[in-house]
């Protein structure tokens, strides 16, 4: 691909995440896109024939960045609460840059009426967002003594309480509610 084909593709996916994370998977057509990004709508099917496989890039793309850019926890710590504070900070990044809610939390909301491809890549992020949570749990004294089976289960509310955080804080126009919705680990031992 040549440096314009890239930024090409780069800026579609760019305004097809804005928009999905603004007004939903079915909140946008091919002809915004080209519209936004100041193309014809033939070349953003040359980019991405369906709507369904430009739809799968942006939720791959997205769960990838997201990740990416967690921190990971101090080893030496041991401390269960900064794998969480991690996690809601960059989903508090995300709410505070530009007010949006995580584009696979909006994908699960509508998810009963997407293509297959696009609600498996929603899936993928959830997954390896609750992996990346569960492994970092397991390593902390909190996660010492309990199964992993109960460290999984924990580490799916926390991302439950932080998508849900992200609704509240996002219908109320309040960003910074969010940041006093610090999902918090159970007490509750085996």
């Amino acid at each position: 691909m040549t440096k314009d084909s890239v930024d090409t593709e780069t800026r579609i996916l760019d305004l097809a995440e804005h928009l999905i994370r603004k007004n939903g998977y079915n909140g946008f057509s091919f002809r915004d896109i080209a519209t936004g990004v100041g193309v014809k709508s033939s070349s953003v099917h040359y980019y991405f024939p369906t709507k369904a496989e430009l739809g799968a890039k942006v939720a791959r793309r997205y769960t990838d960045r997201f990740l990416e850019s967690l921190d990971v926890p101090d080893p030496n710590s041991g401390s269960a609460e900064d794998a969480v504070a991690i996690m809601h900070g960059a989903f508090f990044n995300s709410l505070k840059r530009d007010g949006q809610m995580c584009l696979c939390g909006v994908l699960a909301a509508e998810s009963a009426g997407l293509p297959e491809e696009v609600i498996a890549e929603a899936k993928s992020f959830f997954q390896r967002t609750t992996d990346w949570l569960t492994a970092n749990l397991q390593k902390s004294s909190w996660g010492k003594n309990r199964t992993k089976d109960k460290i999984e289960q924990q580490s799916m509310a926390i991302l439950a309480q932080l998508e849900g955080g992200l609704l509240i804080a996002r219908v109320r126009k309040e960003p910074e509610l969010f940041q006093i919705l610090m999902p918090a680990l159970t007490a509750e031992q085996n």
